[in-house]
């Protein structure tokens, strides 16, 4: 078997638990191949405001910088992770749906290996429904599904 250089990594993040997990294990595989990280947040443009309770549902421009600034976060700790192991990080803030956007981005830059956690961030204001439990991975699932690019499921 031969082996494959890693020369671009992207690091899909949302800055969820699982996604700390894949942000370790993809900085360690950019270390170790000397490749530059790509980390990437999606925000999401468009949400189901039904999902929302409480007494007045926000704007979509209030819902919008909150997951913004989320997303920024998320960046910022896979700058932090990858400065620490001296791994160079270029960071990538994208709107769109998520999947679709990792799947282009990879393509179009010529990513070698896409790292993704298997499970995604869950918002404590979506309540426990079966909406939420769907949710769940369904990103990482379709990334996996239909990248052309290897990808890499971390959990």
């Amino acid at each position: 078997m031969k082996s494959k250089v890693y020369r671009k990594i992207m690091i899909a993040t949302d800055g969820s638990k699982n996604a700390k997990k894949a942000v370790s294990c993809g900085i360690e595989i950019a270390r170790l191949s000397e490749a530059k990280v790509y980390a990437v947040h999606v925000v999401p443009k468009y949400l189901s405001f039904s999902m929302f309770t409480g007494p007045r549902p926000p704007s979509w421009d209030e819902v919008y910088d909150i997951l913004k600034e989320e997303g920024n976060d998320a960046l910022e700790y896979v700058q932090k992770v990858g400065g620490d192991a001296g791994v160079k990080v270029e960071s990538v803030l994208l709107e769109g749906h998520p999947d679709n956007e990792i799947i282009d981005f990879a393509e179009n830059n010529d990513i070698d290996m896409v790292v993704v956690g298997t499970l995604g961030l869950v918002k404590a204001t979506l309540g426990d429904t079966g909406i939420e439990k769907f949710l769940l991975g369904s990103v990482a699932e379709n990334v996996i599904r239909h990248s052309k690019v290897q990808v890499l499921a971390v959990r």
